[in-house]
């Protein structure tokens, strides 16, 4: 009897810490292309949830998680797909992070996410086409549709007195939808859009668009593009032309990259990104130390941070058995959980109880599991954006 006794607390010490394992997270994003100077920050966030999760000892019987990084390259969908491939096949991870742009995000959903059974959870993602997709339950995203932005570009124009305006979009799924829903609201309310016009991204020469914008005229230049790219260049050739000197910046155009390299020229120029003055946002603010976070960065902690969170509600690190459990873990009803908490709500999920994830995005899924939207006014100042509200 002894020896039996011997032989199972033996079992049960080797099987009790083969339960722990080290779950792969995938986090594509475009490190390189037109919004590379976004996504270090981006994926810092996102790996700040993973080290958070992994330090509190409370996630999946004391697993660890771990990034496991790849190149979206924002506009290239076959390299996006290979990444995303990869991840999976040569990796072994278990959800994605991202990715980032709505072009290669819709193409690795389709292709590979949906084939695969993969969670994707997407903190920037905002074509519209994503809202109505059929994704068979596994694609999420903390940030909020374009369909809602066009609403908020249109409002801001009116509101600061611009009736005719020309816009141009990066010729892609996030370009065009945003471009479509800027649009329908500016005419809806009574504006005048001169011509509409798309760029295509990584030319060297865009004089050809620079110029049909100019003979288009308008009172401003709204550009739906990407700040280190094509938009960067069309303002640039805009300003040196003499046909533009005001400039509205969608989501895709914000960043501090874009006014250092414009320099004084785009003081005055104003625009809107995702993002909320939440109380989830001061406090990952000063958990990275920043006076502000940047854009998207509150959303790709949240985007992390509700993959771990639906695992641990569901028991299980597969896709088919956590994704039912994200918009449970994202909305009411529980105890509301907040950038630096997520140790806390590991612990009230494994007990049995409820959690309403709040985050650093205050997030909160709608319709097919997207973010209701909150977006952040800036100001084109001394060559610096300055935030000026919120809405």
């Amino acid at each position: 009897m002894k020896k039996l006794i011997l032989a199972a607390l033996a079992t049960t010490l080797v099987a009790g810490p083969a339960l722990a394992e080290d779950v792969k997270l995938g986090v594509i994003f475009g490190f390189t292309g037109p919004i590379e100077s976004l996504t270090p920050p981006m994926a810092s966030a996102a790996e700040m949830a993973m080290i958070e999760v992994t330090k509190s000892g409370a996630f999946m019987g004391g697993s660890s998680v771990t990034p496991v990084l790849a190149d979206s390259t924002c506009v290239d969908a076959a390299a996006a797909t290979a990444s995303a491939e990869r991840l999976i096949s040569a990796d072994g991870i278990k959800a994605i992070v991202g990715a980032d742009c709505s072009g290669v995000t819709i193409a690795t959903l389709q292709n590979v996410a949906m084939a695969k059974g993969m969670v994707m959870i997407s903190p920037s993602a905002t074509s519209p086409a994503l809202s109505d997709m059929d994704d068979n339950g596994l694609f999420f995203r903390t940030a909020p549709s374009d369909a809602r932005e066009g609403q908020v570009v249109a409002e801001m124009l009116k509101e600061q007195g611009y009736n005719t305006v020309a816009l141009t979009y990066t010729n892609n799924d996030y370009g065009k939808g945003l471009a479509d829903a800027i649009q329908t609201n500016f005419e809806a309310m009574g504006g005048t859009i001169t011509i509409v016009t798309a760029h295509e991204e990584g030319k060297g020469d865009y004089s050809a668009e620079v110029g049909a914008l100019a003979q288009a005229g308008g009172d401003l230049l709204v550009v739906a593009g990407y700040l280190d790219q094509g938009g960067k260049m069309i303002i640039q050739g805009s300003l040196d032309a003499g046909s533009f000197d005001t400039f509205f910046l969608p989501g895709g155009m914000i960043g501090d990259s874009l006014p250092a390299a414009i320099g004084s020229d785009l003081d005055g120029s104003f625009g809107v990104v995702a993002g909320t003055d939440s109380p989830g946002a001061k406090m990952m603010a000063e958990m990275t130390g920043v006076e502000e976070l940047g854009p998207f960065v509150g959303e790709s902690y949240d985007a992390a941070a509700l993959i771990l969170l639906a695992m641990q509600a569901a028991g299980s690190t597969d896709s088919a058995d956590f994704a039912g459990k994200v918009m449970d873990v994202a909305n009411a009803p529980g105890e509301k959980i907040y950038p630096g908490e997520l140790g806390k709500a590991l612990k009230i999920l494994a007990s049995g109880g409820d959690i309403d994830y709040v985050g650093a995005s205050a997030v909160e899924l709608i319709g097919n599991g997207e973010s209701g939207g909150s977006y952040r006014e800036i100001s084109v100042e001394g060559a610096k954006n300055k935030t000026v509200g919120y809405r």
